[in-house]
C-alpha cells in the first residue's frame, strides 16, 4: 500500500512539473514570437523613414506594437507588443485595443512605433497604462508600407508612428486606445 501511494505520488509530482515547465515553454514562446515581431516591425519603420533608426537608439526606450483592425463606420483594432527599455534592455509585454467612429471604411494591419522622449513617460506608459482619445486618424493605402506621424496621438513629448503593413483603409475618424501590460507573458 505505501510503494503505491508512494508512486502515485511521484506521477503527480512529475505532472505537476512537467506542466509547469510546460506552461513557461509556451510564456517564452509567445515572448520570442513578440520579440521577432518587433525586430521585424523596426526594420521595416527604418526602411520606410531612415531617421526612426537615431532617434530609437538615441530614446530611453521605445514601444512596438502589431494591430488587425476592421472598420465600417464604427471600427476597433487589437494587438500585442512589447516596450523595450534601453538602458535596462528589458522588455515589458503589452497590448492594446482600439475603438474608432467617423467616415472610415478599411480592414488592415499596421505596426505602431511609439519613441519614448523621457524614462518618466515610458514607466508611466508601463506601469499606468495610457489612453490616447480625440485622435483623429486619416489614411488610404493600397498594401504598400507608408509611416506617418498619427495626428493628436502624442504622450507628452514621445512620438506615435504608424506604418500600414496591409490593407486598404480610407476616411477619417475618432478613436480612443488604450494600452496595458499582458499579465500572461510578463
Amino acid at each position: 500500500m505505501r510503494f503505491h501511494a508512494l508512486i502515485t505520488a511521484s506521477i503527480l509530482t512529475l505532472a505537476f512539473a512537467t506542466g509547469q515547465a510546460s506552461a513557461e515553454t509556451d510564456k517564452q514562446k509567445k515572448q520570442g514570437e513578440i520579440r521577432k515581431v518587433a525586430t521585424t516591425s523596426l526594420q521595416e519603420f527604418y526602411k520606410a523613414q531612415a531617421s526612426l533608426e537615431a532617434d530609437v537608439t538615441k530614446a530611453p526606450g521605445y514601444a512596438v506594437f502589431t494591430t488587425y483592425g476592421l472598420s465600417f463606420v464604427v471600427g476597433g483594432q487589437g494587438g500585442k507588443g512589447l516596450v523595450h527599455d534601453n538602458a535596462t534592455k528589458k522588455d515589458t509585454f503589452m497590448e492594446m485595443a482600439q475603438a474608432s467612429a467617423g467616415i472610415q471604411a478599411g480592414l488592415a494591419e499596421s505596426r505602431v512605433l511609439i519613441v519614448f522622449s523621457s524614462a518618466a513617460e515610458m514607466n508611466d506608459f508601463v506601469n499606468k497604462g495610457w489612453v490616447a482619445s480625440g485622435t483623429a486618424v486619416a489614411g488610404a493605402g493600397t498594401g504598400k508600407e507608408n509611416v506617418s506621424a498619427s495626428g493628436g496621438a502624442t504622450y507628452g513629448q514621445s512620438r506615435y508612428y504608424t506604418l500600414t503593413k496591409a490593407g486598404l483603409q480610407a476616411g477619417g475618424a475618432v478613436a480612443g486606445t488604450k494600452f496595458w501590460k499582458d499579465k500572461a507573458l510578463n
